[in-house]
Parts: C-alpha cells; sequence; structure tokens
C-alpha cells in the first residue's frame, strides 16, 4: 500500500469508531424495532457499520451522517425480514426496548414496566409503515423531514402514515380498556 492509501484507511478508521460511538446503541435499537430479536439485531447492526463505512467514499453529506446510516439501516433490516432465512427458519419473539430503571417504589415500577411493555407490544403489532414512521418520530425523536429522507417518501406521505398509525394503535389500546 502507498502512504495515501494508509493515511485514507486510518482516517475512515477513526470516522467509524465515532459513529459508532455515537450511535451504535440508537441504531441496534433500530434494527431491534424491525426483526424483534436481539441477537439477529447485533449481528445486522455489524452489517450495517460494515456497509456505512464501505460507503463512506460516496457518502456527499446531502444529508446528516444520522439520516444516512438509518437509511442504510431501514433499507438492510427490510431486507433481511424479506429473506427466505428470515421467514422459512426463524420465529421471531416480541420485546422493543429494555426498560429504564426508576427510582420509584417497586409497585409503580412494575405498574409502569407492565403499561410500557404493553404498549410496545401493541406498536410492534402495527403495520410495518405505521410501525416505523411512529418509532422514528416518537422513540428517535426524528423530524418529519428527517424521517422522510429516511424512507425516501415525501413529507406528507410520513405525516399521513404518523396519523394513520396513532389512530390504530389508538383504537387497539382502547379495544384493550385503555384510556
Amino acid at each position: 500500500m502507498d502512504e495515501l492509501t494508509i493515511q485514507f484507511e486510518k482516517t475512515h478508521v477513526h470516522l467509524m469508531d465515532d459513529i459508532m460511538q455515537e450511535y451504535g446503541q440508537d441504531l441496534l435499537q433500530l434494527v431491534y424495532a424491525y426483526v424483534k430479536n436481539q441477537a439477529i439485531a447485533e449481528d445486522l447492526t455489524q452489517e450495517i457499520f460494515v456497509k456505512c463505512y464501505q460507503g463512506l467514499p460516496t457518502y456527499k453529506g446531502k444529508s446528516t451522517m444520522k439520516t444516512w446510516l438509518w437509511r442504510i439501516a431501514i433499507n438492510h433490516s427490510k431486507d433481511y425480514l424479506k429473506s427466505w432465512y428470515n421467514k422459512n427458519v426463524l420465529t421471531t419473539e416480541v420485546k422493543l426496548f429494555s426498560l429504564q430503571e426508576s427510582n420509584e417504589n417497586v409497585e409503580q415500577t412494575v405498574i409502569q414496566q407492565d403499561e410500557d411493555a404493553r404498549l410496545e407490544e401493541n406498536v410492534m403489532q402495527l403495520p410495518v409503515l405505521y410501525r416505523e414512521v411512529i418509532y422514528l418520530f416518537y422513540f428517535e425523536m426524528l423530524t418529519i423531514k428527517d424521517i422522510a429522507q429516511v424512507l425516501e417518501v415525501n413529507s406528507n406521505t410520513v405525516k399521513t402514515r404518523l396519523r394513520k398509525g396513532k389512530a390504530l394503535l389508538k383504537e387497539q389500546l382502547e379495544g384493550q380498556g385503555w384510556t
């Protein structure tokens, strides 16, 4: 390797370290929201970082690094879900996030964890079109514009899916006696 190639590689390795530190956990949670299996989400996240590293020379900066990375992650997750391996070999489990500890009393904590788990389960039961916008908007706190870029759809489409997803979620929850 010549000196320029070595320097190029070092720069990309440092940049990837920064990207993995900043976005690693959030990316893992995003992937998990699609595949609903921790081990698979971890494997796919590693594959996504490899794709990111390979694609760094083509990143033009037209969107934020996070938006670019999220687009790669969502496309990779959807490809996995369409794959023969996923459809024919694996079964998935439903669990979205690790529950955060709280300083409240034990009884209140248990009640809150149960409600959070039920809400997560209901979000996961939504069709992918609605689940992904609800996840990106409420859990990742992306703007409508950023979600549109990540999903490669119009902002109005995101708004419509978000509105429809919230309505479906509300209907589900009300059917279960939630107020």
